[in-house]
């Protein structure tokens, strides 16, 4: 069956649209985006690449820690060699201490102080809240040494107590969960009240709960904190059975500048709490920082 005239033209400028359309230049805005994904992946590749080359020199032979390319063959003699020839171990163990309880001790405490300082209306509530932030321009090194002076009459030096006791307040824990508790609405309060809560009663049964996600995103930083310390360490525990991770790293540096391989062990042994605890926690820290931006 011949076609007509019609059919003919029709077909002859459908191909001639796809065959423009096949040639149409793309859009400006996709060759944006496809940069900003190149740019992304870029910065990304920048970032992890410090910590491949960190993990792979730790598997590395001696012969081969400076060679570039992969090695010949991979080992795990340098870390039987940091866990077994050296306590590090109980490095690990008295960082896992210290973090941890520094951990459940501010966020209980700090939790307490930013309900106060939101919730409960006193005399010099303003000052109070004032002087906390006002901590947050005072750095550690500043106060070394009086604050050394007093753990020293205290006689926590050299114990855990002068680990862990220093370390409890932070005035960033307080300020954040401050902001949070503001944004709880009064109406549950006022609920808790009609019931017969007491403040102690509001704060644990609903201001606690309604905190959870903040809570947990505070329980990662002070962890990793209080994990990658180092300075006030060094300066209380003179006893290397109270030697932290940081300071433990930092010893072998100065014992073993001739075999970095176990230096770079033993640093891959350390970041791994920290990677863990991060992956784990990382939902809860961007929703808490999601929450903490809607007010």
């Amino acid at each position: 069956m011949a076609r007509g005239p019609r059919a003919d033209a029709g077909s002859a400028a459908g191909t001639a649209g796809g065959g423009s359309a096949a040639r149409r230049p793309p859009r400006p805005g996709t060759v944006a985006r496809a940069a900003r994904v190149l740019a992304a992946y870029l910065v990304a590749l920048l970032t992890v690449a410090p910590l491949l080359w960190l993990l792979l020199s730790a598997f590395r032979p001696a012969g081969e820690l400076f060679e570039l390319g992969l090695p010949d063959e991979l080992t795990l003699a340098n870390f039987a060699y940091v866990l077994t020839e050296v306590p590090f171990l109980r490095y690990l163990a008295n960082s896992a201490i210290v973090s941890v309880t520094v951990t459940a001790i501010a966020l209980l405490l700090h939790s307490m102080a930013a309900y106060a300082l939101a919730r409960i209306a006193f005399r010099g509530r303003g000052i109070a809240f004032a002087a906390v932030v006002a901590t947050l321009l005072i750095s550690l090194p500043v106060i070394l040494v009086p604050l050394f002076l007093v753990v020293r009459a205290l006689g926590m030096v050299d114990s855990y107590a002068g680990l862990i006791v220093p370390g409890v307040f932070n005035a960033f824990g307080i300020f954040l969960l401050r902001q949070f508790y503001l944004g709880v609405p009064r109406e549950l309060e006022e609920a808790a009240h009609l019931d017969g809560c007491g403040h102690w009663r509001i704060y644990w049964h609903v201001v606690l709960p309604l905190s959870r996600p903040m809570l947990a995103a505070l329980a990662v930083l002070f962890f990793l904190a209080n994990w990658n310390s180092f300075l006030w360490p060094l300066t209380v525990a003179q006893d290397e059975s109270l030697r932290v991770v940081q300071v433990g790293i930092a010893s072998l540096q100065g014992q073993y500048a001739s075999k970095q391989h176990y230096v770079l062990a033993a640093a891959v042994l350390a970041a791994l709490p920290t990677v863990l605890v991060f992956l784990f926690g990382q939902r809860r820290l961007v929703e808490s920082l999601k929450t903490s931006g809607m007010r």
